[in-house]
């Protein structure tokens, strides 16, 4: 295990190792105010939609799913007010994964999460946000390009992007600077199609990334739409694309990762900071 643990380091040092983080590196985070966890996962994601309450068993199966039920009852800006709600209005604690993230200050890091964390992470220099847009008429490409100064978001073509900052890339969107997210299963669809045909990533990314390989953390495998975003994204990468952590693949997850060349480590998001003798500090906050 020390010898895996050892070559990600080593390739998140030299940045051929990129971070590709789901909703378990959230783990730790909580709301300042009322000490519930961030709603991160699906499940907890559907009943902050639903005020705390289940849905039908075949809708609690995929946030897309239950998103789009919510969508077609009360319209498209229900999902943007609650997503606003939970991840532009409330302030939480900073995850300790972002607070590790922050020591080795990679260049590309990707996160479908739809909080702010990330961002925070990198508020105090100058970097370059890529956000995923999805079911727009009046351009074919999905998503949009922010450059931030070390104080304020500048949209900006991809033709203008300084390739010498990091690069932060939110496909599922973010509450700021602009509101945006792909959220319902027909922003998903919308958003795979373009994925898979080129224009949901810009041009200098489609360069940058290949030959890289991935660190998947807290990102689980077993539901179609997470596999697919990850797998357009990651194209391109070296024929071993990376390692996952996961205490407890399931069959469809083992078979998946063999096919496309991820390796699974035994391990969670908190035991891997352990590892790697991570202790968060006790005053880290979003």
């Amino acid at each position: 295990m020390s010898a895996i643990v050892d070559e990600i380091l080593s390739g998140l040092y030299d940045n051929t190792v990129v971070p590709y983080l789901g909703p378990g590196v959230l783990f730790d985070s909580s709301n300042k105010l009322t000490g519930e966890p961030i709603p991160a996962g699906s499940e907890s994601l559907i009943l902050a939609m639903n005020n705390g309450k289940p849905m039908a068993p075949k809708l609690m199966y995929e946030f897309p799913r239950a998103a789009m039920n919510q969508e077609l009852k009360r319209g498209r800006n229900f999902l943007s007010q609650f997503l606003n709600k939970t991840y532009g209005d409330t302030e939480y604690t900073r995850a300790s994964l972002h607070a590790w993230l922050a020591e080795w200050h990679p260049n590309y890091v990707i996160d479908i999460n739809r909080d702010t964390q990330l961002q925070d992470t990198y508020c105090k220099e100058e970097h370059i946000l890529i956000c995923g847009v999805a079911r727009i008429t009046e351009t074919q490409f999905r998503f949009r390009i922010y450059h931030f100064d070390g104080q304020n978001y500048l949209e900006i073509e991809q033709e203008h992007i300084d390739k010498t900052l990091p690069i932060l890339f939110k496909p599922m969107g973010t509450p700021r600077p602009d509101a945006n997210y792909i959220a319902s299963d027909a922003d998903y669809v919308d958003y795979i199609t373009e994925l898979m045909g080129g224009f949901a990533i810009p041009d200098f990314l489609k360069e940058y990334r290949k030959d890289k390989q991935y660190l998947l953390l807290g990102m689980p495998l077993n539901r179609d739409s997470e596999r697919m975003v990850m797998s357009d994204i990651v194209y391109g990468a070296k024929e071993k694309k990376g390692w996952v952590l996961n205490k407890t693949p399931t069959a469809k997850e083992e078979r998946f990762c063999k096919r496309i060349g991820l390796d699974i480590i035994d391990m969670d998001v908190p035991e891997f900071l352990s590892y790697v003798g991570f202790n968060k500090p006790l005053q880290q906050t979003a």
